[in-house]
């Protein structure tokens, strides 16, 4: 990106066919260094590769133009979490260059190294360590080269802002440009040099505005949508009304009256094909479709009997000491089962691609997750080999683990396939209501009980398809067992789910947090005590003490006994190495049922921060976006139909729900920087609930809270 601008693909005339040979790749680039790398893959040596497949060449990270500009090139897509700016810094800072000239090209597969995705708040986790000893192994490299160049020691070198320096003779100096014009640069070292410390960062753990923020507020940033190709036609496709439903005729007599359409039909699909999008809404409307019933019987209230019945046996996740022995020294048992509805994705932007063919080669610029697994997913649709399709990621809008899933993408690859013409799939938001994954519905069980010291003394915890991250107990609790049956993926005939479900921002881990949070709540108030005297009486974890405390501190009020009228809630988590505790203050409206969340504080230690501003940005947004699940999301399904189908029906958060959010940054630069575009919206859940309970003294056991449910708890509360 170049003022605010993505430079290899913007424009009718900016096309760059996929399938680049080596020599044609530094012809794009131009001069600069090096580049001499193949995107890297998997199937390459252990040895090649950084950990979890990153290539060891520095050069496949990072480039050096003749303009001093630096293209830092990651198979990570930006969809709002971030990372166009956090892994500049990180970049920027082991380089020793200023953060405006990094040029960040992402998601290209035709430029980048090799990478599965970008989901589980692993961007900064797992890529930030090898762009980081890249750049560092680069900036050496560079300093051995000004050496030679300026005939100097290397001892005497010091880079600074792209330049290298003679210590006590600045004006003697060679920037990294005038080292890097024209060359191709094999160099390398034996030995890599030690990333910076975080006592000598100057631009990494430094509050930063957002570098994609300018293009996105004033239109110019280009989204899959925004493609616009010589000779493009917009596509809508035949849908079935239900999931399992299967078509039995069709008559597109009507439809291909309209002038300029083009209807395409195959086993698998009927698509009209016109240069303007609302021709082909008129087309798509006009064809008689007629299908079977859907074989599905299920819906909102039977679902839950439906997977109980069809899960796997339980694998076990974690156990320790024995269930039977912790049961005989139980003083008090606590035995519950949670629940979780169907909650969509609901992204701003829908599943949309653009896909171009020409003779044996394809182009597809596509809003996804994941722009390699969508190559070979469009290559095998094509019929071409994997290397001959260059998938092109803009910035995306919002995917929360949705658009990992690419059937967007190998329907515009074959419908330019057979049409001949360039082609944009979009869907449209009632196709993105009814092919999203949406997260699974669950159900946990729970049976624990306390010691007559008011210790968890043991923790059997059955999970039925929520998947097994966060279900670990965090808690000091000597005999636990922990079995999940299912996961939290499902698609395809083995699958349970009368529709497809998969990753939704902190996959598994909002179900299972919700159970294991709010359960541990109702011992703390069979115990007597205070949800945070409780947590903190069973926690021997010195750091998530720390987070806890930093929470209650910036909290500022006293907890007491719940139910004790006041509204608050707590709740806490390890989620992949992100400790999260939040508390929570809410009042529930006895007569509608409806709660008021009035104020959030989160605290949070994700390690080394690598940008405090984009941290607490995630952290406000995902305890935003988690009202939502606890409130009100949940998708209404019968007979393989979906019920939602926009958001007149399915309601997600709106400003005028957000109450005060306070964050905090539990400071520890010592350990390596963790994930932070998930965990906070993971207690989400239990902060609620729990202070539902403390407020009026129902336990809900359901995601969403909706207003229906509570006060059918409150009447059910009266009577008993």
């Amino acid at each position: 990106m170049k003022d605010d601008k993505w430079v290899l693909y913007d424009s009718d005339t900016d096309v760059i066919p996929g399938n680049l040979d080596r020599r044609e790749f530094i012809k794009l680039l131009g001069g600069g260094i090096v580049i001499f790398f193949a995107v890297d893959d998997p199937s390459q040596p252990q040895e090649r590769r950084r950990g979890r497949g990153y290539p060891e060449d520095f050069n496949a990270y990072l480039k050096i133009g003749e303009d001093g500009r630096v293209a830092c090139f990651t198979g990570k897509i930006e969809m709002g979490q971030g990372i166009h700016t956090s892994l500049g810094q990180m970049l920027a800072e082991e380089l020793d260059v200023p953060l405006d000239s990094v040029d960040m090209v992402m998601g290209d597969t035709a430029l980048c190294p090799y990478d599965s995705g970008t989901f589980g708040s692993r961007s900064t986790k797992y890529f930030g360590p090898p762009l980081r000893q890249a750049a560092a192994e680069a900036r050496v490299v560079l300093m051995q080269l000004a050496a030679e160049h300026l005939g100097v020691e290397e001892e005497r070198l010091l880079t600074r802002e792209g330049e290298v320096l003679v210590k006590n003779d600045p004006k003697k100096k060679v920037t990294y440009a005038q080292l890097a014009r024209g060359q191709a640069i094999e160099r390398h070292l034996e030995e890599k040099p030690p990333i910076k410390h975080h006592s000598k960062h100057t631009i990494s753990g430094r509050p930063t505005d957002r570098r994609d923020g300018h293009a996105k507020v004033t239109g110019e940033a280009k989204f899959a949508v925004d493609i616009r190709l010589p000779g493009m036609l917009y596509a809508r496709i035949v849908r079935p009304p239900a999931h399992g439903a299967e078509l039995e005729s069709v008559d597109t007599t009507a439809a291909e009256k309209i002038t300029g359409i083009r209807v395409i039909q195959t086993d698998d699909m009927v698509a009209v094909l016109h240069e303007h999008p609302d021709g082909a809404d008129r087309a798509v409307n006009l064809i008689d479709a007629r299908f079977g019933p859907s074989g599905s019987r299920l819906d909102n209230e039977t679902i839950f009997t439906h997977l109980k019945a069809s899960a796997p046996e339980g694998n076990v996740v974690i156990e320790a000491g024995s269930i039977e022995e912790g049961k005989k020294l139980a003083a008090k048992t606590f035995d519950e089962t949670y629940f979780n509805h169907y909650v969509a994705h609901a992204a701003s932007e829908t599943h949309t691609a653009v896909a171009h063919v020409e003779g044996d080669k394809a182009t597809v610029w596509a809003s996804t997750q994941s722009p390699f697994r969508a190559q070979r997913e469009a290559a095998q649709v094509l019929g071409f080999p994997t290397e001959n399709v260059r998938v092109i990621t803009p910035f995306v809008g919002c995917g929360f683990g949705g658009k990992n899933q690419g059937n967007q993408v190998t329907e515009a690859a074959l419908l330019a396939k057979l049409s001949g013409r360039p082609v944009q799939v979009a869907w449209t938001r009632k196709e993105e209501f009814f092919y999203d994954t949406f997260r699974p519905a669950a159900v946990i069980e729970i049976c624990s009980g306390l010691d007559d010291a008011n210790r968890i003394i043991y923790w059997e915890y059955r999970n039925y398809f929520a998947g097994d991250r966060s279900s670990q107990p965090f808690y000091s609790i000597p005999h636990h067992r922990v079995l999940s049956m299912g996961g939290w993926g499902g698609r395809g005939g083995g699958s349970p789910h009368p529709f497809g479900v998969g990753a939704w921002r902190g996959p598994g881990s909002n179900t299972n947090v919700f159970a294991m949070e709010s359960h541990t709540d109702v011992m703390a108030a069979a115990s007597g005590m205070d949800g945070l005297e409780f947590r903190l009486h069973n926690l021997t974890d010195k750091r998530m003490i720390r987070v806890l405390r930093a929470a209650a501190e910036k909290f500022g009020h006293s907890f007491s006994p719940a139910p004790s009228g006041k509204g608050y809630g707590i709740a806490c988590t390890d989620y992949l190495g992100t400790y999260v505790a939040t508390m929570a203050e809410a009042k529930v409206d006895r007569d509608t049922g409806k709660v008021r969340v009035e104020r959030i504080v989160c605290a949070q230690d994700t390690g080394e921060v690598i940008n405090p501003e984009g941290v607490r940005m995630q952290i406000e947004g995902c305890l935003t976006m988690g009202l939502g699940y606890c409130l009100k999301e949940e998708i209404r399904f019968k007979d393989g139909r979906i019920l939602d189908e926009n958001f007149d029906t399915y309601e997600i958060p709106r400003f005028s729900w957000l109450p005060k959010i306070e964050t905090v940054l539990v400071d520890n630069p010592e350990l390596a920087p963790q994930g932070c575009g998930e965990p906070a919206i993971t207690p989400m859940g239990a902060v609620i609930a729990n202070a539902v309970f403390d407020a009026a003294g129902v336990r809900m056991l359901t995601l969403p809270m909706t207003p229906a449910r509570i006060k059918e708890a409150l009447r059910n509360l009266r009577t008993t």
